[in-house]
Parts: C-alpha cells; sequence; structure tokens
C-alpha cells in the first residue's frame, strides 16, 4: 500500500554510485576481496562497484522485483542475490572475510516510527540498542533511523576487522553513528562525512553525506572524524570530535562561549492531545481545535507559547492557550474533580482521545496526564527558543496578569523570577558573539537545530566577560525594541550569575 514509502526507497543513481566508488579507489586505495550490499534495491552500487573487480559480490534486498532485476542484470558468477529481509538475516555466513571486505549501499532513509505509524513489517524488534536510560528510552529519544540501525549493526559485526564501510546517509545519523562508536570503544582508522546535494542525486531536501568508515582493531581512534563539502571532497571543511554527550566542531567564529549553563534549559510541556487540551479565547469564551465552546474553570488554563510563536524579542499577548492538568509529572489528577469539576467533566467527555495517545510514557500514568511539567512551568518570566529555526530568536515571555505561560515541547526555556533578569538574559542570547557561537555549535541540517543538549553548553560567565553593555544597546537596536537596558542593569545581571555559580558549587560539594 505504502510502496517506497514502506521501505524508505531512494534508489541511488548509477552515476552517484560509480563517482562514490571511484573516489574510495582513487582516494581511499580500497581493493577489496568482498563487496556486500545489505540492501542493494536495483543493484547500481553493486555495478558501480565492479571497478574494484573483487572475488566476490553478495547484494540482500527484500523487495523480489529488485531481486530478479538484479538477477537479470548480474549474469557474472561472482554475484549472489539474496532475497531476504536485512533485519532477520545472518549476515556472519558473508563475513568470514571481513579485512578485505566493502560494506557499500544506500540503506532505507525512514525512521522506526514512522514505519510503526504505517503499520510496516519492514522494521527490526524494537530494543533499547542505545542503551537509553528512563525517560529517554521511552521517548522521542528512543525513535531512531533505521539507516542509523542497519550502519551500527554492520559495524557491529564487522568492528574486529579492517571492514571498509561506505554507506549514503543523512548527516545527521553520521553523527549519531560516530558518537555510538566513541560510546562503544570501537576503534576506526578514518571516519569521514562526504556531503552531497541531495537535491541534484535524488530530488529531494535533506543534508545527506557518504559516510565513510574504515575499521581497525589496532586503532584506538574513536572521537573524531572530518567533514568535507559537497563541491569539494578532497580538502576537509571541518574536523567535528565527539566530547562526552556533545559534538565539538573546530570554531569558525571569533567566540568561544562553551561550557556548563548555569540555568537550567526546560522543555515545554507534551501533552499528545491538542483537539482537547489547546484552547484558542473569542470574545472571552474558550474553545477549542474543534471549535466547540468549552465552558470550564480558568484555574488550570495557561497562555501557551507554540514554537512557531517565537517571531519576537518580547511577547506578551496570546491567542493560545493550554489546559495543565499537573503541576509535577507523575501527580493524581483527581484533584481537579474537587477544584474544577467543569475542568474534570470536559476532561472525561473526551477521555476516548487520550486513551488513544501512542506514546507508552501514558502507559501507567494518571488520566490526563502530562509531561514536562514542574515547578519550573509555573515561573513568571521565561526566556525561551524554537527549537525549529535555522536562525535562533530568544524571546522573553510573560502575562500582564502574572500568570505563568506555558511552551510546546518543541521549545526551550529558562527561568526567571524578575522581569529585568530576564530581559538581559533575552539580550545577552540575541547579541551578535552568541548567535555566532551557536551557529558554530548547532547542526542546522538538524530537525532541531537548538536543543537542550546544544543550549546547556552556553556559559553566561563567559558570555559576559565578552559581550560589553554597548553591544547589548547595539542588540536592543536590532531587535527593534524600546530602549530599556541600563548599566546597573547588567551589573545586577552580573552578580546574579556570581551568586548562581555559587549555589552551583555547593550543591557540588554537597553531592
Amino acid at each position: 500500500m505504502y510502496g517506497r514509502r514502506e521501505y524508505g526507497d531512494y534508489q541511488t543513481p548509477i552515476r552517484f554510485a560509480q563517482s562514490v566508488c571511484n573516489y574510495l579507489l582513487t582516494h581511499k586505495h580500497v581493493s577489496p576481496q568482498i563487496i556486500i550490499d545489505p540492501t542493494c534495491g536495483t543493484g547500481n552500487f553493486l555495478q558501480a562497484s565492479l571497478l574494484f573487480d573483487a572475488d566476490k559480490y553478495y547484494g540482500i534486498e527484500i523487495n523480489s522485483d529488485y531481486c530478479n532485476i538484479c538477477c537479470d542484470k548480474f549474469r557474472d558468477p561472482r554475484f549472489s542475490i539474496i532475497n531476504e529481509d536485512f533485519f532477520s538475516f545472518d549476515l556472519r555466513s558473508l563475513l568470514h572475510n571481513t579485512a578485505n571486505a566493502l560494506i557499500i549501499g544506500n540503506p532505507p532513509w525512514i525512521t522506526s516510527s514512522s514505519l510503526s505509524a504505517i503499520e510496516s513489517d519492514n522494521i527490526p524488534q524494537k530494543t533499547n540498542f542505545k542503551g537509553l536510560k528512563g525517560i529517554d528510552a521511552l521517548t522521542g529519544a528512543s525513535n531512531f533511523d533505521i539507516c542509523e540501525y542497519i550502519i551500527l549493526k554492520l559495524i557491529y559485526l564487522a568492528k574486529d576487522s579492517g571492514a571498509t564501510i561506505s554507506m549514503l546517509c543523512k548527516t545527521s545519523v553520521a553523527r549519531n553513528v560516530l558518537k555510538e562508536l566513541n560510546r562503544s570503544n570501537i576503534g576506526f582508522e578514518y571516519f569521514d562525512i562526504l556531503e552531497f546535494n541531495a537535491a541534484e542525486v535524488f530530488g529531494i531536501r535533506a543534508q545527506t553525506c557518504v559516510l565513510l568508515i574504515k575499521l581497525s582493531p589496532l586503532c584506538t581512534q574513536t572521537t573524531s572524524c572530518n567533514v568535507y563539502s559537497s563541491d569539494n571532497w578532497e580538502i576537509p571543511k571541518y574536523s567535528l570530535a565527539v566530547d562526552g554527550e556533545h559534538f565539538q566542531r573546530s570554531l569558525r567564529s571569533d567566540y568561544d562561549f562553551g561550557g556548563k549553563c548555569c540555568f537550567e534549559w526546560r522543555q515545554g510541556v507534551k501533552h499528545d492531545c491538542s483537539k482537547v487540551m489547546e484552547l484558542s479565547l473569542v470574545d472571552g469564551l474558550f474553545h477549542n481545535k474543534e471549535g466547540h465552546i468549552v465552558d470550564i474553570e480558568s484555574t488550570a488554563v495557561y497562555p501557551l507559547a507554540k514554537s512557531s510563536t517565537f517571531k519576537k524579542p518580547i511577547i506578551n499577548s496570546f491567542s493560545k492557550y493550554v489546559l495543565v492538568t499537573q503541576k509535577e509529572v507523575g501527580q493524581d489528577t483527581s484533584y481537579l474533580q474537587e477544584f474544577s469539576p467543569k475542568t474534570w467533566k470536559y476532561l472525561n467527555d473526551n477521555i476516548d482521545l487520550f486513551e488513544r495517545r501512542k506514546s507508552s510514557i501514558y502507559r501507567l500514568a494518571p488520566p490526563f496526564a502530562m509531561f514536562g511539567v514542574g515547578a519550573y512551568s509555573y515561573s513568571q518570566f521565561k526566556v525561551g527558543v524554537s527549537g525549529f529555526y535555522k536562525t535562533p530568536l530568544f524571546s522573553l515571555l510573560y502575562s500582564p496578569d502574572g500568570k505563568p505561560v506555558m511552551t510546546d515541547d518543541t521549545s526551550y526555556f529558562i527561568c526567571f523570577d524578575h522581569y529585568n533578569t530576564a530581559y538581559v538574559a533575552m539580550l545577552l542570547l540575541n547579541s551578535k558573539p552568541v548567535q555566532e557561537f551557536l551557529m558554530d555549535i548547532a547542526f542546522l541540517d538538524a530537525k532541531r537545530p537548538y536543543t537542550k543538549k546544544v543550549l546547556e553548553r552556553l556559559c553566561f560567565k563567559r558570555i559576559t566577560s565578552v559581550v560589553t553593555f554597548e553591544m547589548l544597546l547595539q542588540t536592543e537596536h536590532a531587535l527593534d525594541v524600546e530602549p530599556y537596558i541600563t548599566k546597573q542593569m547588567y551589573s545586577d545581571f552580573q552578580s546574579f550569575l556570581d551568586v548562581q555559580d555559587n549555589e552551583q558549587t555547593e550543591l557540588m560539594q554537597i553531592s
């Protein structure tokens, strides 16, 4: 029914497959005896790899029509076309001489959650294969790219050899593979990311690359790689290294604000039931997404800044609202029955929509449960940013009536008790030096370039040592906001940072 989508199917044009193989031969001097394409499709990579004149060629493919095409195309006795599912096929039977093997191909570009959504059978058995812990193992962090799964499985099978792996994938997948090799301490001789123009090759918009790995049991290198631009595969564009959970790219800007943020970046509320939980205010009445008037108490309804809202530096008027059922994760929601009976009835009238929520995080949770809620959610002032936009605009969020502003789970924020402190933080984050540094450490090809892991690297002490008061005045002007910052406000903010740092030091000493 879903055809190419079910298999994440983008057949590699023969000319591009030939250019990849020619690069491997002339620049990397790859000379394999065995060539394996684990998802060979119509066989274009196998055909291009005839350039190596290997002793044996194997193509594995789940689609029987593609297998028939390959069998007709390759009459050479060195070729074996295997009509099997990669996820269940025993690759060890082919990897008896991995020291001289080239594993090459273009695995499917689709995620596990996308396959599950269309109820596909073309999916590996669900396992926590990255060793995720806690909530990450249950939520979006455990969703993985099928291409990434295939590449990592190939690496695990051939890790004690000198095999070469050359796979087309998204650049975000390549970075995840580097992180996993570092986590698993799997050595390699080289790890290169060769970017290419997916619009020209496949007619799609995506940040893609040829991932090239030379495995080696003798090498201890597990941390860094070279990244090459799409128009030059000979001179690296920059180097990339894994530093714990973070990537460190060779910096192009003059600023380095990397360190530990003294504020904790939070993610907005997650409820997966927008038809019920998200409301609009029209003529003094709440309406849900179905257009129905919602007669409930206002006590549990809060202004909502969705990710698409972050288009102004100061946001204090709202058209969207969200119903918040808990003060903290796991709280029993039955309290609403007594304190907000109309809200409780409204929720129960729509309980079927809550019961259809697919995420396993709600399985043992109280009725109408949410995630991404805590004491921090109720801070009066927040400085937040959308995770989606390529150029980050940090916005100061507050409601004139003093009611806390909520954000959705695609945005990130830090909390403040006072407007002036939040205002200075907003200016600092939007200042030119910080923006340049963020562009250096973020990966703009990612679905969310700016995440908690990126933002928590911003050290405000380092920022304030570089960003002057005059720079903040320039930032106000660039943002087109009314002049408000004063030298005393900036001085107070710097003193506030000293207090924050001292509190963090004390907590570390106690723990």
